[in-house]
């Protein structure tokens, strides 16, 4: 059964749009009788047409991520966009580079296998950035024969 002008009334008459006119189904032949707005205007008092709720964007997932970010989540590198500095700054890279020489450095020191002079030497360089990595700071020991580093 089509019920389109009855639909067209009845959005004219809640002032809502087609797509929110619900007709109960168990009345669409009382419904196709109607054919005035005042016919329509009785069958929505008697809640056989009913307006639809409009449909909503959740806000949920925002109000999640929101609660995320206060707690310090989401701020990554994977979040970051643009140059290296912006993932890692200089000072981090600096950092991640220089601890692990200066951790090996001082267990080299106390294994006995480089000298007290060395270490300062050698702790100097890398502090002036002469070493890429530990593995570069073991052969340049080993190349200038400052100790016994396998």
């Amino acid at each position: 059964m089509k019920l389109t002008s009855q639909k067209r009334l009845a959005a004219d008459v809640m002032k809502v749009g087609v797509s929110r006119v619900w007709i109960d189904p168990d009345f669409q032949d009382e419904v196709s009788l109607a054919i005035t707005k005042d016919d329509i205007r009785r069958l929505i008092d008697e809640r056989i047409i009913q307006k639809k709720q409009k449909k909503g964007v959740s806000r949920g997932r925002a109000r999640h991520k929101l609660q995320q970010k206060r707690k310090g989540q989401r701020r990554g590198p994977g979040r970051k966009k643009g140059k290296a500095t912006s993932k890692l700054s200089k000072k981090d890279r600096w950092m991640h580079k220089i601890r692990p020489m200066r951790r090996e450095l001082k267990r080299l020191r106390d294994e006995g296998k480089i000298s007290k002079g060395a270490y300062r030497e050698l702790y100097l360089k890398a502090k002036g950035n002469a070493f890429r990595n530990t593995a570069h700071l073991r052969t340049y020991i080993s190349e200038h024969n400052l100790g016994d580093v396998k």
